[in-house]
Order: C-alpha cells, then sequence, then structure tokens
C-alpha cells in the first residue's frame, strides 16, 4: 500500500487524479494524505458490487454471511485500539468517545450477524392443496453514505443489517474523516471469508460519487445518514429509479424537565448532552425545555456547568469537549448564535475559543440561549454545534407542544420522578427515540430511527434489516393425486 490513504474497491486498492490533506481539527497539524474521489470511483465501487451480487455465492448463502460477519467481529475488535485513537485524532471527539465508537463495532457486526442464520419467512396451506409461501430476499446493491461525526458507527450500523440481509454495497465515506475510512477498508481487507466485491469504500470531499451512486440504475438501495436538507435531496434523486431509501436525519432533540426531577442529577446529563461530540450529533441535546417551578435552579447549573467545560485535544485525558470538525464550522455556528442574540437572552454566551493553544484548533465553547418564540430560527435550526436553548414551560401540555413544535422527531428525554408523568409524555411527544432520566442509550436489539422530518425507515433492532430485502410471495397449487 502507498503512503496516501486509498479507496477499496473490488479487492484492490485504488487511487485517484487529487490528492488532499487530512488534518487534526484539534491542533491544525496535517496527520496524512488520501485520494479525494468522485463519480469514477463510484462507477467502479457499484460496478464491483453488482458483480459480486450476481456471480457470487454472497446473496444465497447464510452460512457464508455469518461467517464473514462474525470473522469482521473479530478484526474490529482486534482494531478497537487504535481506530479510537485515530477517530479522535481526524474527527475531534475525545478519547473515551472515539473509543466508544470503535468498541461498539464488533457487537453490532455480531447482532447481525444472528440475523444471516435465523431471519425466516412465513408458509401456510390457506386453502386445500393452496400453499402459500413468503420470504425475504436481498435488495441487490446498496449505496451507503456515511457522515463524518461518526465515521466507524454510523458505517457499521448500516454496513450490518445489508451484509446480513445478502446484498453488496458501494460506500461513499466523507473526506473529512479520510484516513479512518481508510483504516476501515484495511480492517475489512483482512476478512478472508468476505468474498471480492461484497464491500467497496471510496472516499471524496466533493459532491459527485454521491449524487451518482443515488442517480445509479445499478444501485437499489440508499442508506444515507445526514441532515435534514441533504436528505430530500437524496430522496428526490433517488426517485426517478424509485430506489428504497433509508434516511436517518437530523434532530432537535427536546430535553423536558420537570417540577419534580433530580435537578442534581439532570444538569449534568443535560451538560453531557451539548457537549458530547462537541455536539455534532443528531441526537445532541440541543433544546431544554424546564417546568417553571426550576427554572431558576437548572437555570442556575447549566451556566456553570457550560462554563466549566475543558477544550482540548481528545487525547488529553483531562479534556472534556473537543473541537469542532474545521474552523469553517467554529464560524458558522457562531454566525447562528450572532443572529439568535437579537431574540435570544445568552444566559451563556460561548463562542470561538481563540486563546493559548486552543487557537490552532477549531474549538467553540458552548452556549446557552433563552428563547420563548418556538417559531425563532435558533429553535428550528439544527445548529450540528455545542449550542442549546432554554425553554420555560409551564404544564404537561405545553410542554408536548413545544417539544413537536419543529418539523424534526428523531429523539426526546424525559426528566422526572414521576412514571405517570413520562408514560403520558412519551405518547404524546413524537419522536423516535424516548429516554427518561437518561440521554443517549441505545441497544442494537432496538430500532433507531425518525418521526416526521428526521428520517425514513429504522436501522438496529429487527426492523433493521428490512430496508435492505425485497419480500416475495410464493403460491403453490398442489393438484390432487389421481385416483
Amino acid at each position: 500500500m502507498a503512503d496516501i490513504a486509498q479507496h477499496w474497491i473490488n479487492g484492490e486498492w485504488a487511487g485517484s487524479d487529487v490528492v488532499a490533506e487530512s488534518v487534526n481539527p484539534a491542533t491544525g497539524e496535517v496527520l496524512g494524505q488520501w485520494y479525494d474521489g468522485g463519480e469514477a470511483e463510484a462507477s467502479a465501487a457499484i460496478a464491483a458490487a453488482k458483480r459480486a451480487f450476481m456471480s457470487s455465492p454472497w446473496s444465497r448463502d447464510r452460512s457464508l454471511r455469518y461467517k464473514a460477519l462474525t470473522e469482521m467481529a473479530d478484526r474490529f475488535d482486534a482494531h478497537a485500539d487504535e481506530l479510537g485513537r485515530l477517530v479522535t485524532q481526524e474527527n475531534g471527539k475525545i478519547l473515551a468517545q472515539g473509543m466508544f465508537e470503535s468498541s461498539t463495532a464488533g457487537g453490532t457486526l455480531r447482532y447481525n450477524a444472528s440475523f444471516a442464520l435465523t431471519e425466516a419467512g412465513i408458509s401456510a396451506e390457506v386453502a386445500p392443496g393452496l400453499w402459500f409461501s413468503q420470504y425475504a430476499e436481498p435488495a441487490g446493491v446498496v449505496g451507503i453514505m456515511v457522515p463524518w461525526n461518526g465515521p466507524v458507527a454510523l458505517f457499521i450500523r448500516s454496513l450490518g443489517p445489508a451484509l446480513a440481509a445478502g446484498d453488496t454495497v458501494a460506500v461513499k465515506m466523507p473526506g473529512q474523516t479520510a484516513l479512518v475510512a481508510n483504516r476501515l477498508s484495511q480492517i475489512i481487507s483482512e476478512v478472508e471469508s468476505l468474498p471480492t466485491g461484497v464491500v467497496n469504500i471510496f472516499t471524496e470531499s466533493g459532491n459527485t460519487g454521491a449524487p451518482y451512486l443515488v442517480a445509479s440504475p445499478d444501485v437499489q438501495v440508499i442508506s444515507y445518514t445526514g441532515s435534514v436538507p441533504v436528505g430530500r435531496i437524496v430522496a428526490a434523486e433517488g426517485a426517478p429509479t424509485l430506489k428504497r431509501m433509508n434516511l436517518e436525519l437530523g434532530g432537535k432533540t427536546p430535553m423536558i424537565v420537570f417540577d419534580d426531577a433530580d435537578v442534581a442529577r439532570a444538569v449534568p446529563l443535560l451538560t453531557s448532552a451539548v457537549t458530547t461530540f462537541a455536539g455534532q450529533f443528531c441526537m445532541t441535546g440541543s433544546r431544554i425545555l424546564v417546568q417553571r417551578g426550576v427554572a431558576d435552579q437548572v437555570r442556575a447549573g447549566l451556566k456553570s456547568a457550560f462554563e466549566k467545560v475543558r477544550l482540548g485535544n481528545g487525547l488529553d485525558p483531562a479534556t472534556e469537549m473537543g473541537p469542532l470538525i474545521d474552523k469553517p464550522n467554529v464560524a458558522r455556528v457562531d454566525g447562528m448564535v450572532e443572529a439568535a442574540l437579537a431574540y435570544a437572552k445568552p444566559v451563556v454566551r460561548g463562542g470561538p475559543a481563540t486563546e493559548g493553544a486552543l487557537a490552532k484548533g477549531a474549538f467553540f465553547r458552548p452556549a446557552l440561549l433563552e428563547v420563548d418564540d418556538v417559531n425563532s430560527e435558533i429553535v428550528q435550526k439544527e445548529v450540528f454545534g455545542p449550542v442549546a436553548t432554554f425553554e420555560v414551560f409551564d404544564t404537561e401540555a405545553d410542554a408536548i407542544a413545544r417539544a413537536n413544535a419543529t418539523e424534526m422527531g428523531l429523539a426526546a428525554g424525559i426528566y422526572t420522578e414521576n412514571l405517570a408523568i413520562s408514560r403520558r409524555v412519551t405518547r404524546g411527544v413524537q419522536a423516535g427515540t424516548i429516554w427518561t432520566n437518561t440521554w443517549s442509550v441505545l441497544n442494537d436489539g432496538f430500532a433507531e430511527g425518525g418521526y416526521k422530518q428526521s428520517g425514513v425507515g429504522r436501522l438496529r433492532g429487527r426492523l433493521g434489516i428490512s430496508d435492505f430485502q425485497e419480500y416475495k410471495t410464493v403460491v403453490h397449487n398442489i393438484l390432487p393425486a389421481a385416483d
């Protein structure tokens, strides 16, 4: 292999005409170089995936899929430490978060491996001699588009069910985490039981390869994780070929704190919900809704906690929040906060960190803005940074109405000691995942996805494989035996 990070297509390493640099967002230092792909690489990846689907035993051999996914899980476990460290260096998240991302890959792959052996259809004799059977078949070639904020976890989350279903894949990885993408390709290349061309990975910083995946008639399913606006474009561009869409899009997670909540327990959770991954997370707790009786207490607690968050290089054990992905995003987030100050009260202004070593990186101090109007832009738009709004409510009905006031419905949090309140509010809030007295607790056995504009379809759990399959009904009319 060359020193320049390459694409992995049809079981071979491939370069491109353009070479780009990977930069550590915490230090501004160059980590390495990588080949920047596009339409040509997407086309080659699709062609390889289609050949593997048509000519290899992959789509029909459940035992092979189980073996390969299990072997892949073993390889990811073996490389978890180095992979987690690389995620921290290239993405910026603190090491514990990078390690969490890399260390969960094996478990997700093993969970999906079980589907390769156990997923089954149904059969019944509905009338004498008339037999109906229904079973799932792999859809074909799957185009997976992975975001930079979770380059391992969100890649594996789509890859696992696609492979378990018997599909082959063409994967577009983001340029911001190109070295991570290359390391993922190296790990997968070690899986000896995986047929050539089943998994193909290319990386691009531009926007030619991804649209090609979406438009190609040879791609039957698109699994995209990203923003709502881009998700709409993906759905529209895939409409002419009527391909299946699995879209996990943005969120404006309301964190609803009731008067009876344990404030001392809730404030650290609320702070973590804003600062984890530097707020670059679709489930960031970006809307903090607090009942009037504890509003002063929660506001004061959050102000103190936000102002004490320690920024720094994610490899430093003392760091509590790393940088944003790059300096242009720092400017973007700061611009959104500044615009909101025309109508919002700054509990904590936050903003770019420009002192000392932090000035070299893409650091942004967390911000907390108090607002009343749910129609304001800072409430309605996903910031994708460590910025939260603070809203006061009076009743359960008010809390539910506020929680549902945006076009998104990915997740929500409820903080109360009263199970009845939790049950009622959970029933009323339109979101795919709702936590009580915790946040961002996920499990491979349970579905993840959004209501409203936060997505189409589900990943994880028993529902996670369905978007990667076609379902066939077969009817046999068994004639009676001749006398």
